[in-house]
């Protein structure tokens, strides 16, 4: 009886799967770490995120900043001034602010 191999496509991607699946399981603790990604929209429409912000510390955004998207577990509070100054803005995980809302500072999880 002889057995065919193969294709070597489906060998690489069978690879490339049990490699990702060793690579997760080799680090169990950056799965837990994962908070969520804050999303907004800077200069010339350009979308911008960070995965995992860091809690209770402001942040001031360095360039225009609007419509930030909570994608985090945690509220986050956007300001219209740099040093989370201003009216506060609270958003719940999942939330949007309108899309033209500027905003220049964020906490995440305010204490």
């Amino acid at each position: 009886m002889s057995r065919k191999a193969a294709p070597p496509r489906l060998c690489r991607r069978l690879a490339a799967v049990l490699g990702s699946v060793a690579l997760a399981l080799s680090a169990p603790g950056s799965a837990l770490a994962a908070d969520g990604t804050f999303l907004w929209v800077g200069p010339r429409g350009k979308a911008y995120a960070i995965d995992n912000p860091p809690d209770h510390r402001c942040l001031d955004m360095a360039q225009e900043a609007r419509g930030a998207h909570n994608g985090t577990r945690k509220t986050l509070v956007v300001y219209p001034e740099k040093g989370c100054r201003g009216t506060a803005l609270r958003l719940a995980p999942g939330r949007s602010a309108p899309a033209n809302a500027r905003f220049a500072s964020v906490v995440f999880n305010p204490r």
